[in-house]
């Protein structure tokens, strides 16, 4: 993750120490670039494990060894993952998310940016709420399969949640489907701006891969891929075993 997306999530780290500061209704408004806003409510990252879904209850069953949890937000994975007894690094680029895992009990808590670790040994990479999509495009896919395997010993693993967008019939976003396609990208590629309380970051890729592309690459940066977990909506759990 570069110095520009490190930016365009400064108003997610705004939002999250809101909600912290006892802004119970803190809310991050995702804007793609053809001008459709959702709206997730900041709460959202500090669930307890009774309120997870499915597919994150899978992953963390999924865990084993030591375990780096990318893109951390407020280690409420880790939390759990600790509870069971796992040690967990957690890490994140915002520096304002891991002082509020610090502060939530994280032991292991790490500013760090994914692309400037090496030789860590870890036996999974945890992934979950969309994370993969820091890579951007296929390009960045390709190349953090490539760095991941840097990261984990022989017979890790990486776990991760996406979507395949071409799971709608909406027809908004079958036209930015279609521009991508005109435009020679992938249709899951995305750019996406952040904002919180009228602060807004730099526009940012974000990256939806769908489980047959994911697995497609996977398996030539030798991977072996297997979809854990499937949602009627294109939601999905992958594995990545070395």
């Amino acid at each position: 993750m570069d110095a520009g997306q490190a930016e365009a999530m400064g108003p997610h780290g705004a939002a999250l120490l809101a909600y912290v500061r006892g802004d119970a209704a803190a809310e991050l408004r995702i804007r793609r670039d053809d001008g459709l806003v959702g709206v997730l409510p900041a709460a959202q990252y500090f669930r307890e494990p009774a309120a997870f879904t499915a597919s994150e209850r899978s992953a963390l069953e999924a865990c084993r060894g030591q375990v780096l949890d990318v893109g951390a937000g407020t280690g409420l994975h880790s939390l759990e993952l600790q509870a069971r007894g796992f040690r967990v690094t957690a890490i994140d680029i915002s520096a304002v998310a891991v002082e509020i895992m610090r502060e939530r009990g994280v032991a292991e808590a790490r500013c760090a940016d994914v692309w400037e670790l090496e030789d860590e040994g870890f036996d999974t990479l945890l992934m979950l709420g969309h994370g993969i999509g820091m890579v951007e495009t296929l390009a960045g896919l390709d190349r953090y399969l490539a760095h991941a395997r840097g990261l984990t010993r022989p017979g890790g693993q990486v776990l991760l949640d996406s979507t395949d967008v071409t799971r709608t019939s909406e027809p908004l976003h079958l036209a930015y489907h279609e521009a991508n396609r005109r435009a020679g990208r992938y249709v899951g590629e995305t750019r996406m701006q952040l904002e919180y309380a009228g602060s807004r970051g730099p526009f940012c890729g974000w990256l939806h891969v769908d489980p047959a592309t994911l697995g497609e690459h996977a398996r030539r940066a030798g991977w072996s891929p297997e979809v854990l977990l499937e949602g009627d909506t294109g939601e999905y759990l992958a594995r990545l075993q070395r």
